[in-house]
């Protein structure tokens, strides 16, 4: 199972540590053998997907929006996202240089193209800017790939 995710970064830590869980707990609902985790790993719900599902013995492969994608993530960030990119099975890339919104909206679509289907930590208000989760819920539910919305229970960004 192929399995992508996509998700709002930047949450408040109470609101983090429940989507961790959430995480956790919907990566358990696979057989880890058969899991592959598809993430561009930024900062947030992209790395805590990648990570339990390497926890769980999963795989991961990873989208690489932009050649300068890794500049523009925060640079605590950065060898939490090395570390991924070695564990990564796989690297798919846009081809694109600048990380702008269209280069993370051009990843999100890769993504979702290698996804059987696709997990979304929304809280299912519009995106705040293109590219934002709405916009890869709403190219996914387009295209046909299934998607499970994971959001805490009377949580806000």
């Amino acid at each position: 199972m192929r399995v992508g995710i996509t998700g709002h970064r930047g949450l408040p830590e109470p609101v983090e540590a429940q989507v961790r869980r959430l995480l956790l707990e919907h990566v358990e609902t696979y057989d880890a053998r058969d899991l592959i985790g598809i993430s561009c790993i930024a900062d947030g719900p992209d790395t805590w997907w990648a990570q339990a599902v390497v926890a769980a013995g999963g795989q991961i492969e990873v989208v690489v929006p932009a050649a300068e994608y890794r500049a523009g993530l925060p640079d605590w960030h950065h060898p939490v996202y090395d570390n991924l990119m070695q564990r990564a099975s796989d690297v798919h890339d846009t081809g694109l240089k600048e990380s702008t919104s269209e280069a993370h909206q051009a990843g999100s679509e890769i993504l979702v193209g290698l996804s059987d289907r696709l997990v979304a930590v929304w809280d299912g208000q519009p995106a705040r800017g293109y590219g934002g989760t709405a916009d890869v819920v709403a190219y996914a539910e387009r295209v046909g790939v299934p998607v499970t919305i994971l959001w805490p229970k009377g949580a806000s960004r």
